[in-house]
């Protein structure tokens, strides 16, 4: 129940009528009273260990939102405790770590979702309907482009000020996830470089510039910066996409959830137009929650499941062993039935 669980609990989940929050835990009692002041949350649905929530409430799902390190061992706890779970991204730091919680949730026959919520935005569902569909031809290159400034503030540094790899771990992985969801394919190979000015203010290097190879040949150029002095783009960067056909320009994601959707198709030889995006009842993590709760009472399978969810986490680590050593990688298989060859 730190600030990013207490936004879920007060502002996300009100919004999905098919969730109602039974209560939350936090090790800190000060969090706790946090949730309570500012959320909302009854003191008697505050509990400092999530056995002590599990018997007192009874849920059918647990959503997981501490940092990194503990997404495992809770998300872990709450399938052994026969739960649901959703949790926030990247739902480990290992693949070896993710695959198994993915056999454990097919072995307790439970539903696994990671909240990777940009994929719940209209403008890249409508890039992605135009890349299945081949409306342009075939993909020819991309380029991607993010900048954000994230300096220290009057109250110190943020959590991801302190990560070993806070542009690849904490924000890049947005990007390389909805590559995955609107090429359709697997990376094969990087070539990453990060790095960190002395006067960042960041413990690891908030820049990293590289080349991403798919399946098939096409190569993706990714330029993201937390210390970009320039004019921030939406979270969702600036994309822009070569086809055989023409060229698409589009972002997605703006200020505190808002919707930012621009697509932008111009045909070789013709005039720019913007292009419709799908109308969605619920986006962002609305959308995320949305999906999962469906996917628990119908018993299927979620868009962004934990399964699915491994070819991310193993371009993600191969992003931050390329930029570690400073030399090209190859991205590890992942097996789709939840294992990987590494």
């Amino acid at each position: 129940m730190g600030a990013w669980g207490r936004d879920w609990a007060w502002r996300i989940i009100p919004g999905v009528k098919a969730v109602k929050h039974v209560g939350c835990v936090d090790v800190n009692p000060q969090a706790l009273a946090l949730a309570t002041a500012q959320a909302g949350i009854p003191p008697d649905r505050c509990f400092t260990s999530l056995d002590a929530a599990l018997e007192a409430t009874k849920p059918e799902a647990v959503l997981v939102t501490t940092v990194l390190p503990g997404h495992v061992p809770i998300a872990r706890a709450a399938l052994e405790a026969g739960k649901h779970v959703l949790v926030e991204k990247p739902f480990a730091r290992r693949v070896v770590d993710a695959r198994s919680l993915v056999e454990l949730a097919a072995r307790r026959g439970m539903v696994l979702m990671v909240s990777q919520n940009y994929r719940f935005f209209p403008a890249p569902r409508a890039v992605a309907r135009l890349v299945k569909e081949a409306t342009l031809g075939e993909v020819g290159q991309i380029w991607i482009e993010f900048r954000r400034y994230s300096p220290i503030g009057p109250d110190g540094p943020h959590a991801h000020h302190r990560d070993e790899q806070p542009l690849l771990i904490d924000m890049s992985i947005h990007h390389l996830d909805l590559l995955r969801h609107i090429l359709g394919k697997e990376a094969t190979g990087v070539s990453c470089y990060s790095w960190n000015p002395r006067w960042s203010g960041f413990s690891g290097p908030p820049a990293a510039v590289a080349s991403i190879v798919f399946d098939g040949g096409l190569i993706v150029s990714y330029r993201g910066s937390w210390i970009s002095p320039g004019q921030s783009t939406p979270w969702a960067g600036e994309w822009r996409m070569a086809f055989e056909g023409g060229e698409v320009l589009w972002t997605s994601r703006g200020e505190d959830s808002t919707p930012a959707e621009l697509v932008v198709v111009q045909r070789r030889g013709g005039a720019a137009e913007a292009l419709a995006v799908p109308a969605m009842k619920y986006v962002d993590r609305w959308g995320t929650l949305s999906e999962f709760a469906d996917a628990v009472r119908s018993g299927r399978e979620p868009h962004s499941s934990g399964r699915e969810n491994l070819g991310t986490l193993a371009l993600m680590n191969a992003m931050v062993e390329s930029a570690s050593h400073r030399r090209p990688v190859a991205v590890r298989p992942v097996d789709t039935s939840g294992g990987t060859s590494a």
